[in-house]
């Protein structure tokens, strides 16, 4: 048993991804299972220290990767999780927005988040094991994201920063056509029976499961920048799915936490816009100069400078505007 968890699996022994499943386990089943068994709202006081407790988690295995695997993997992971906390930001916002569009009670919106982070953990696997298998037999795919995410970065720093309805995009509209809807929620449940046109019982679907629905196809969108981002970081599968994963189990903290205060973020869908330049241009800056890899440190620290600043320009901007309300 003990040569078996020691063999390697895309590129790292066994026993590394069983530990880091395992911790993912433990951390799921805590918060389903001990924090929030009840459904109630999650306070900003409480948001706060659990995403500061999943924060210090990500960067204390961080940590341990720099021990274990070296400097040079360590500084990829850190910047690995600081690229996908980022990005993960920007999702807050649009979550924040389907959830006041289905007109989702802080009370479940929790259990959403749980539902949805635990299918973007599957999602993101099946991803970023497709990437991983072709970047290893065609390099020059990395010059394809490079260039995917310089189109994004630009058409990103444009857009309008105005949310969207989600009840008015074509994905809801071709989701609810194949679904029967119930005419409002049903409490914290996803599906009910009830009867149906013929008066038989029969199985609906609530607008709480909607929105879990739209929360995924959310994240199926996020993950066409952030995981072609992550590639052109690092193209360590291990590197890249934990740095992934552990930027991603914060979200639903995280989101308590910045919901009521998303107007004061204004401008740092700028400053990723600019990240995902300069991501996608270091990949070809390395290959002009004939480089193995773009110096790491430096991946690291233009990372988070342009995040700070995004961030301190949108507070120093947004300082007079009244705080928005939580949906």
């Amino acid at each position: 048993m003990l040569e078996l968890m020691t063999e390697p699996w895309l590129g790292k022994p066994i026993w590394m991804w069983a530990s880091f499943a395992g911790i993912v386990v433990v951390l799921l089943a805590l918060d389903l299972g001990v924090l929030h068994r009840k459904h109630k709202e999650i306070g900003v006081r409480e948001s706060l220290a659990l995403s500061a407790g999943y924060i210090t988690l990500g960067l204390g295995f961080g940590a341990w990767v720099w021990f274990e695997l070296g400097r040079q993997a360590g500084v990829e992971y850190l910047t690995g999780f600081l690229v996908e906390k980022s990005l993960a930001l920007d999702n807050v916002f649009v979550i924040a927005t389907i959830f006041a569009a289905f007109a989702i009670p802080a009370a479940y919106q929790h259990r959403v988040l749980f539902w949805g982070v635990l299918g973007v953990i599957v999602l993101r696997g099946i991803m970023i094991g497709a990437g991983a298998a072709l970047v290893s037999q065609f390099e020059w795919l990395l010059l394809v994201f490079a260039g995917f995410l310089i189109l994004m970065g630009i058409k990103m720093f444009g857009a309008s920063t105005a949310p969207k309805n989600p009840l008015d995009s074509k994905m809801y509209r071709w989701v609810a056509s194949r679904m029967r809807l119930t005419d409002g929620l049903r409490e914290h449940r996803f599906f009910v029976r009830e009867p149906g046109p013929g008066g038989k019982t029969v199985l609906w679907a609530t607008p709480l499961f909607m929105a879990l629905v739209m929360v995924e196809l959310a994240d199926v969108i996020f993950a066409v920048d952030s995981v072609p981002a992550i590639f052109a970081i690092t193209t360590d599968p291990y590197l890249v799915y934990t740095s992934n994963i552990f930027a991603i189990l914060g979200l639903r903290a995280l989101y308590f936490a910045l919901a009521a205060v998303v107007a004061r973020f204004a401008y740092l869908k700028k400053a990723l816009a600019l990240l995902l330049v300069f991501i996608g241009a270091k990949v070809f800056v390395a290959e002009a100069m004939g480089w193995e890899k773009f110096p790491a440190i430096v991946s690291l620290t233009v990372t988070a400078a342009l995040l700070a600043g995004g961030v301190v320009y949108s507070l120093i901007k947004t300082k007079a505007a009244a705080p928005a309300v939580a949906p």
